[in-house]
């Protein structure tokens, strides 16, 4: 197998065929195109723990340099739980859990699984009991089957053998219940140890298998019993990249869900298992990214506070919710925040965040062309090859067919007033990759070839500039497709009727 090369200039692609044969970085944010003063910003934010405000169009790479971020950062090192208080269960107890203890938990929890043994390695009575074993001809089946597949005789423990109705009470059972087991759930007996003690042994159902429990491993079972009083809100094992874009208040700060029984001991749910860690929390030692930041309004007050404090309580948030009086204070939200907005969205940010986000990190303005040298052609190449491995739907491309697209990318760059430039609205770009690549898999072509390329270029064009075509202009088109009694109601078509052919002409 040949090995995939590192494209550092356009001359390296000479010898390849297509983007098969581009090796793709293994760090995140060696993947990004341009951008370089954001990438080694997000290097620092990693390494120092810092806040990023990333500022630019949609589709230039922000949301990638994020989770870059959080793969930079090393593995989350505790958990966070939520504990049963008996003398307040409206005000749980919060515990945070180091790795250690958990690995040590995990043993205890492993010695207290027991032994899974074939239904033939327990003694005849235990799997008579369990409903393994026919009492008539002696062989074994699953505990499900109410009638043994062998004999065809009936599995029940007919208790009552001086009744003469128990065959006709038997059989009235099996056809009103047949969802239900035969034998019993859990057997308890005793056995002689080698020192000549009895010890208890517990056989219990376990699938096709049966799970001995010994004397030991019951004691383990009632020292965890002890625990179960407890959730677990964030686990250790978890992704340190959260996403909140949009998230709702309940999302974004948690919760305490609703039960119509409340906290009552018999038909409700406890207090501390009805609450809700919130995405502040989730990111607690990683990434919290919120592109679009400026549209969460007033819940940017909420991130100042954790930002500020590393920690924020969780409390029911509906008044009419029987989880309204419930509360965990205090708990922990130590992230680092990335947060995105397009540059007419800076003004909507509040004013203390952003000098929390200047006073513990940076604000980057996010390029949207990079010079067009052969080193950032090369990069083009490189992301070709990326877009082509992530949709993983789509055959690789020829080295023809990527210089059109580096040629595309000059198009939009000059159109986006960068005439020596290359684009980096590589959303954009990468949807023409798919575009092309779809038609290529549709007609059954090995590679993305040059004329993929250009049936792509005129698939993918933006509605406006379909309409403009069809019609001559975007307000043609609009007076097409709107009524007369539309026309007469909308202020946006009236105030731009004689405006709309300048703007999209």
């Amino acid at each position: 197998m040949n090995k995939k090369k590192v494209i550092n200039v356009w001359a390296d692609l000479k010898d390849l065929k297509s983007t098969k044969e581009i090796a793709i970085p293994a760090d995140p944010l060696e993947r990004v195109l341009g951008q370089e003063e954001a990438i080694e910003l997000a290097k620092v934010a990693a390494k120092q723990r810092r806040h990023l405000l990333l500022v630019g169009p949609p589709g230039t790479g922000k949301s990638m340099i994020a989770q870059a971020i959080s793969l930079h950062l090393p593995k989350p090192h505790s958990e966070i739980r939520v504990v049963n208080n008996p003398e307040n269960p409206e005000r749980p107890i919060l515990e945070v859990v180091e790795e250690s203890y958990i690995l040590e938990e995990n043993i205890s929890k492993a010695d207290a699984t027991g032994e899974l043994l074939a239904p033939e390695k327990v003694p005849n009575n235990v799997a008579e009991r369990l409903g393994y074993l026919c009492k008539g001809c002696r062989k074994y089946s699953g505990y499900g089957e109410r009638t043994c597949p062998h004999c065809g005789n009936s599995k029940a423990e007919m208790s009552g053998t001086t009744n003469p109705f128990g065959d006709l009470i038997g059989s009235m059972l099996e056809s009103a219940m047949p969802q239900v087991s035969l034998g019993k759930d859990k057997v308890t007996t005793t056995r002689r140890k080698p020192d000549g003690t009895e010890e208890m042994v517990v056989f219990e159902r376990a699938g096709d298998k049966i799970r001995m429990l010994d004397q030991k491993t019951l004691e383990k079972r009632r020292e965890l019993d002890k625990t179960s009083n407890k959730k677990t809100l964030v686990k250790l094992d978890r992704n340190p990249f959260i996403l909140a874009t949009g998230a709702s208040e309940t999302e974004l700060l948690g919760d305490v869900r609703h039960d119509p029984y409340g906290g009552h001991s018999n038909l409700g749910t406890p207090a501390y298992e009805r609450v809700v860690a919130g995405a502040i929390h989730e990111a607690h030692e990683g990434v919290l990214f919120i592109d679009e930041i400026s549209h969460l309004g007033n819940l940017q007050r909420f991130i100042l506070t954790a930002m500020q404090d590393h920690k924020f309580p969780i409390a029911g948030r509906n008044p009419q919710s029987a989880g309204a009086s419930v509360k965990v204070d205090s708990v922990p939200c130590d992230f680092i925040l990335v947060a995105a907005c397009n540059i007419q969205d800076l003004e909507n940010i509040l004013s203390p965040l952003r000098s929390r986000i200047i006073g513990g990190g940076y604000e980057v303005l996010i390029d949207t062309a990079m010079p067009d040298t052969p080193a950032n052609r090369g990069k083009y190449a490189q992301f070709v090859a990326q877009e082509i491995q992530m949709d993983g739907r789509i055959p690789h491309a020829t080295i023809k067919a990527v210089e059109m697209i580096v040629n595309e990318g000059r198009t939009r760059a000059k159109a986006d007033n960068h005439p020596a430039g290359l684009t980096l609205r590589l959303r954009e770009l990468g949807g023409l990759i798919r575009a092309a690549g779809d038609i290529a898999k549709m007609e059954g072509a090995e590679l993305i070839d040059t004329d993929h390329i250009k049936r792509a270029i005129k698939r993918s064009r933006p509605a406006e500039e379909q309409i403009k075509d069809k019609y001559g202009s975007y307000m043609k088109g609009l007076s097409k497709d709107v009524s007369e009694s539309q026309k007469e109601k909308s202020p946006y078509y009236l105030h731009n009727e004689h405006v709309g052919d300048q703007m999209f002409n």
